[in-house]
This record gives C-alpha cells, sequence and structure tokens, in this order.
C-alpha cells in the first residue's frame, strides 16, 4: 500500500485538478466509505437483536456469544494478512472480492434456517470484512494522491466508521422490533450493491509484491480461536471439562507458535521490535481494554435491558442513543485537547472517565429506571471517544513513517480482540453467577479495574507521546 502513496499519474493535482478526476476521487470514496460503513455497523448491530435471535434459532447463552464473536474473531485474527493480500491482488481487486463474499455471507446469515448456519455465515462475514478494511483505506490513498485532499478523505472514511458503530444498536433496535431480526443482515444487501455499482467506476489497483506470513497466520487464527472457545464453552459448561481443557491448552500452544513465528520468521505480520516501545506496548493494551468495555458493555446492556427489564428490540436500542451520539463532538475535543496538552491528557482522562462509568453501573439493578441506566452508560461510550483520537496519534507518533500502516493494524486488530474476548468472558461470568445481575456486575468490576490499570500505564508514558526509545 505504500506504493500508492509514491506513484499515481495524478499525484500533481491541487487547485487546477480536472472535474472528471475530482468526480473520479469522490467516487472512490463514496465506495470506500460504504464498505468501512457495514463492516463497522455489522460488529454491533447484532447485539440489540441478541434475545430475538435467541428464541427465534436457539441456543443459550453460548450460542449468543458465537453470533457476536463469530464476526469479531475472524475480523481480527485475519486483519493483519489481508492487508498483504489487499497489495498483492489489487486494493480494487480485494475490495470488490470482499464486498461480494460480505454481502452472500450476509444473506446467508438472513435466510439461516438454525444456530449452526448462522455462526458459520457469521464467520464469513468476519473474513471478508477482513479483507474490506485495509482494502478500502488502500482505496481512499489511492484516489487522493494530493497529500491535503487525502488527509480530508481519510478523515471523512473514519467518520463513517464512527457513525456505523453509534448507529449499530439503535438500527439493530428498530429493525427487529418492526421487519424482524432478519432485516439486521439484509439490510446490507442494497448498501453493498451501491458499493459495487460504485466500485465498478473505480480503476483497476496496481498488484504490489507483498509476502504472506502463512505461518503467523494460521497460528494466529488457531489461538485466538480456541482461546475463545475455551472460555465461552468453559463459561456455559464448565471448565473443567477435556474438551475445555484441551482448547485452552491448544491456545497457549498455537500462541507460543505465533510468537515463535513472528521473532523467526523472514516476513512476520507482527514485527515484535514494535513492541521495544512502552509507547506502542502501552497503546495496543489500552485499545484492548477500551473495546473490551465499550463492546463488553453493549453486550451486556442488550441482554439486560431486554431479558431482565422486558424492553422491546426498538426500545433497548433506543437507551444506547445518549451514549453514542456525542460520540463525534468528544472525537473533535480530544484532538483538540491532544494538540494542546499532549495525547497522554485526553488518553488517561478518557480511561478515568469510563472508569467512573463503569462503576456507576454497578448500582443498576431489577428495578432502576432504564433511562438511569441509559444515562449512566454515556460515560462508558465518551471515555472511549475521548481516547482514541489521542491514542491513535500518539502511537502514530511513536513509530517511523514506515511502520505506521503496520502500526495501526496491530491497533485495530487489538481492538478487536479485545472485544471479542470481552463478549466470551463476560458471557462466562453470567452464565457462571448465580443471577444475570450478579455475572453484570463482575463484568463490570473487572472492565473498570482493567481501565485503571491501563490509565496508570499511559500515565507513566512521554507527555508528548514522542519515541520514548528516543528519549
Amino acid at each position: 500500500m505504500k506504493s500508492l502513496l509514491k506513484s499515481s499519474p495524478a499525484s500533481g493535482a491541487a487547485a487546477d485538478e480536472p472535474e472528471a478526476a475530482r468526480g473520479g476521487s469522490t467516487v472512490v470514496l463514496g465506495a470506500a466509505l460504504l464498505g468501512f460503513f457495514l463492516i463497522s455497523l455489522d460488529a454491533l448491530i447484532v447485539t440489540v437483536a441478541l434475545p430475538d435471535i435467541g428464541r427465534s434459532l436457539g441456543g443459550g447463552m453460548s450460542g449468543l456469544q458465537w453470533m457476536v464473536d463469530g464476526y469479531t474473531l475472524i475480523f481480527a485474527a485475519l486483519m493483519l494478512s489481508a492487508g498483504a493480500l489487499s497489495d498483492r491482488i489489487g486494493a480494487r481487486q480485494a475490495y470488490g472480492g470482499g464486498l461480494v463474499l460480505f454481502a452472500l455471507a450476509s444473506a446467508a446469515c438472513g435466510l439461516a434456517p438454525h444456530l449452526g448456519v448462522l455462526v458459520a455465515a457469521r464467520l464469513v462475514q468476519g473474513a471478508a470484512a477482513a479483507v474490506m478494511m485495509p482494502a478500502s483505506l488502500a482505496l481512499v490513498r489511492q484516489g487522493f494522491p494530493d497529500q491535503a485532499k487525502r488527509a480530508q478523505a481519510i478523515a471523512i472514511w473514519a467518520v463513517g466508521g464512527a457513525v456505523a458503530v453509534a448507529a449499530g444498536p439503535v438500527l439493530g433496535g428498530a429493525l427487529t422490533a418492526t421487519v424482524g431480526w432478519r432485516w439486521i443482515f439484509f439490510v446490507n444487501l442494497p448498501a453493498g450493491l451501491l458499493a459495487l455499482t460504485l466500485l465498478a467506476r473505480v480503476p483497476a489497483s496496481p498488484r504490489l509484491p507483498a509476502r504472506l506470513d502463512v505461518v503467523g497466520q494460521v497460528t494466529a487464527v488457531i489461538a485466538m480461536g480456541t482461546l475463545t472457545y475455551g472460555v465461552i464453552e468453559g463459561g456455559d459448561k464448565g471448565f473443567g471439562r477435556p474438551l475445555v481443557v484441551a482448547s485452552l491448552l491448544v491456545a497457549a500452544a498455537a500462541a507460543i507458535a505465533f510468537l515463535t513465528a513472528q521473532a523467526k520468521g523472514a516476513h512476520p505480520m507482527l514485527p515484535l521490535p514494535l513492541f521495544r516501545s512502552r509507547v506502542v506496548a502501552v497503546s495496543l493494551v489500552v485499545g484492548f481494554m477500551l473495546n473490551a468495555a465499550y463492546y463488553g458493555g453493549v453486550f451486556i446492556f442488550s441482554l439486560y435491558l431486554q431479558q431482565e427489564r422486558g424492553l422491546s428490540a426498538l426500545h433497548a436500542g433506543l437507551m444506547f442513543i445518549p451514549m453514542t451520539a456525542l460520540v463525534a463532538v468528544v472525537n473533535l475535543a480530544s484532538a483538540k485537547l491532544a494538540a494542546h496538552f499532549g495525547p497522554r491528557v485526553p488518553m488517561v482522562a478518557g480511561q478515568l472517565v469510563g472508569t467512573a462509568g463503569l462503576l456507576a453501573l454497578l448500582g443498576v439493578d431489577a428495578h432502576t429506571n432504564v433511562w438511569a441506566v441509559a444515562a449512566l452508560m454515556v460515560p462508558v461510550g465518551l471515555g472511549g471517544a475521548l481516547t482514541v483520537p489521542a491514542l491513535t496519534a500518539m502511537l502514530l507518533d511513536a513509530v517511523p513513517a514506515d511502520r505506521a500502516g503496520t502500526a495501526s493494524a496491530v491497533l485495530n486488530t487489538g481492538r478487536q480482540v479485545g472485544g471479542a474476548i470481552a463478549v466470551a468472558v463476560f458471557g462466562a461470568l453470567l452464565s457462571g453467577a448465580n443471577t444475570f445481575l450478579a455475572g453484570m456486575r463482575w463484568s463490570m468490576l473487572l472492565a473498570a479495574a482493567g481501565l485503571v490499570l491501563t490509565a496508570g500505564a499511559t500515565f507513566t508514558l512521554p507527555r508528548n507521546g514522542r519515541r520514548d526509545e528516543e528519549a
């Protein structure tokens, strides 16, 4: 993808850029934005529909967890290699193939006759999303060779993902309550068709030399898959069961094999020297915990509002609006705070705000006013919105320019893994506790403790976030 930035026939585009070129750039951005919106939306749109899907297809708590994690897990596991694949076959070609696969998997989700088919289709959705994610950003870079215009386009692209994450629970609740849960998947089809129509007008992308780390990719999928399986099934059936124990042992062995491959491989997908930087290591852990708190919280409270409080899917979705409505505004505030005080200040502040929200949610019981619950969830969303822009800026400042793409991919992978592991662990706590409320409180307490630890680690970083090895 780096060569897309270095050479393009339109590299001199500026104020006198031809109208056709400007129109072509708009088409590229529209196609990339639609796909990024869809893959971000599908990470959370399913959460509010979980009780209805469970009543329709069965499966219990472990089935509900797999409907969320089947998508997020494969998305995270394949994301690092997907960038190299996009370079090898061309961004436009990779993006188009991913879009087609995503649409077909969405149709299979909507038509699923039983839970096994739905989970399998969600896995395919996640694989398609992993291919689309880096390819969509590469398309934006290809379509906007001018640096200033490219920065504006990437900002718009990023806002599309943020809006999708905010809209996911609300749209999922509205569709489930009005036309049924299957439409949370069918809605992807017209949007995907529109994205493919726009993509047809985009020139083919160059194919770039890129090596795939096959051993690293296979061991990463095995490690993450068996760990998630062990946690989900252990919470549901007991951690002493032979299959659960075996799964966790395989996860440990695969993780060791993965790290060995990354340390000794000629072309590792996760360069371990990156983690010599304390800023990079802390940033990855912070990103993990932020998504664990946010995705895990949405999962828990989607179930709480419907199963414990009896709200419809629509009303449950509406309860998430206060938490998500101010995300874009707070993102901008975070950027301004980081510019004035350095990225460490909004990062620490955001994690502490999120912690305060999680601790406040410990007081929620079966009789708490549901609008009060909605208000108490607000700090969890705002804490993440305050932290992530500054976190991303600090990470990119901490690595050499030629490692920026890899570092960004590592951060996004870590965040997705955080969401997947949180759903697995929180679901296990719900299954293992005497009551739903007890499991919910243990989950919030665990997330709060994690954020306190990462806030403390963040506070030890350099104030300006520069590379600590250069200090």
